[in-house]
């Protein structure tokens, strides 16, 4: 199986080109104090967005490439506004300029870079806890705009919220001060009243920014709150299943050992379990031919598959006389 394939599971396959951005699932700017499971405001995907189904090196959660600057470990904790729940099995992009203010896709007077460039660009799933993890450097700053990360949390094929961050004023210029070395631009001259996407509000996109001595870099972290319920994550049924199966949760979810998943199917089918780790290298594979209509279930083995601790993507592939199909879900092999 290609790679393509994985990704088309995830909802990759063209889903950016026709998600409805009016009906983008996020709220107005909020200047007044956050308060929990508040809704994230709503915020333009920028002049340099790219449609990251082009391209499949994108699934990754090490976007550096070649670009250099100080280490920034970005954490994501997508909750649902009904419950204020963990939402799982979203996927989440990110993109940001590096520590020149330049982003990588595009070349013009605005941005003079390289159109074949995809660095400090990526996605990921959000697992059991609703959270995603990404390696990148801490981002520059260009004329007219205050630093910031995009991100973009897709909610199902139709449904997406586009929102930025950004970090508090003295924090972010004391990292470039203590590596004026990397960041020559110097200061950021801009503020949040100054900018035009920020400034009508600003303190629910506010990342935290803290040391990390191990890398000599930084952690960030943001609680992200859109529209929907925590707990299910994407629908059971979606656009690229074609009504053909229900794909459910794994259980136990993290697990040891070994972990059930259950499916419904709607007709008879030829099944496929494929396994894959968070940079999209498959890891395992599980057939089960002329499957019988209903529930149904298939136990993966971390020792069959060799699969260390931590996060990986299951995609169960449906295969009938209506056609293929394939659909996504993030699970944890805990110690």
């Amino acid at each position: 199986m290609e790679r393509k394939d994985f990704l088309k599971g995830i909802g990759l396959a063209g889903a950016a080109s026709f998600i409805p951005f009016s009906k983008v699932l996020a709220g107005s700017g909020n200047a007044g104090k956050p308060t929990a499971c508040t809704l994230i405001p709503s915020e333009t995907a920028g002049p340099f967005p790219l449609d990251l189904t082009a391209n499949t090196t994108f699934f990754r959660q090490d976007v550096r490439e070649d670009r250099q600057g100080v280490q920034l470990n970005l954490k994501l904790k997508v909750i649902g506004l009904n419950n204020c729940e963990a939402m799982p099995n979203l996927r989440v992009n990110i993109w940001h300029c590096d520590k020149d203010g330049i982003y990588s896709g595009y070349n013009n007077a605005q941005n003079p870079g390289s159109t074949t460039t995809t660095f400090l660009r990526g996605y990921q799933m959000t697992d059991a806890n609703g959270e995603v993890n990404f390696v990148t450097i801490f981002p520059g700053w260009y004329s007219g705009r205050i630093c910031h990360i995009h991100f973009q949390v897709f909610v199902s094929s139709v449904y997406a919220a586009v929102s930025q961050l950004s970090f508090d004023v003295a924090a972010k210029n004391a990292v470039y001060a203590a590596n004026s070395a990397l960041y020559t631009k110097g200061a950021d001259p801009m503020t949040f009243n100054s900018d035009n996407i920020f400034s009508d509000g600003y303190a629910l996109q506010m990342a935290t920014l803290t040391p990390n001595s191990s890398t000599g870099g930084y952690d960030a972290y943001l609680e992200v709150t859109i529209q929907g319920a925590g707990t299910t994550g994407l629908a059971s049924l979606e656009p690229e299943t074609g009504g053909q199966f229900k794909l459910g949760q794994n259980y136990p979810n993290p697990y040891r050992g070994t972990t059930t998943i259950p499916f419904n199917l709607v007709n008879r089918s030829d099944v496929k379990l494929e396994l894959f780790d968070l940079a999209g290298r498959k890891v395992g594979e599980i057939r089960r031919d002329n499957m019988a209509p209903g529930d149904q279930q298939i136990v993966v083995s971390t020792a069959d598959n060799g699969m260390a601790t931590g996060n990986y993507i299951y995609q169960l592939q449906v295969e009938n006389s209506n056609g293929i199909y394939r659909q996504c879900k993030m699970m944890t092999a805990a110690q």
